[in-house]
């Protein structure tokens, strides 16, 4: 669990978040490290896995779920055809607590980020 991320900077987020596997491989987590919080994401990606639904971890509200990156043929902005790297991510969500739009909303505003990461810090 990062807590406050949303008060954080994605570089410490990134180091916090670091730790927290490394310490969770080694079996080396407090309980109040892994339980709570509001959302999760699951990467199956790195283990070649190209898409799966993750299933909600309750009393938390979505998983996001990462499938690996692969080349695919891609119609560009263009028109032209060129290949691109192609992930599947996606969402799952309570809808007790979060609506669907609102869900579909946070998946597009990933899809921005993801496509052009220089609006993280821009």
């Amino acid at each position: 669990i990062v807590i406050d991320a949303a008060g954080k900077s994605l570089s410490t987020i990134a180091t916090e978040a670091k730790d927290l596997a490394n310490r969770a491989k080694e079996g080396k987590l407090q309980p109040t490290e892994y339980q709570g919080g509001t959302a999760s994401i699951s990467n199956m990606g790195m283990m070649g896995i190209k898409q799966f639904t993750a299933v909600i971890n309750p009393p938390q509200a979505m998983i996001m779920a990462v499938g690996a990156g692969e080349k695919r043929p891609y119609v560009m902005d263009d028109g032209s055809l060129g290949v691109a790297t192609v992930m599947c991510c996606t969402g799952s969500f309570d809808h007790r607590a979060i609506d669907g739009a609102d869900g579909a909303q946070l998946m597009a505003a990933f899809k921005t980020l993801v496509e052009k990461p220089l609006g993280l810090v821009a």
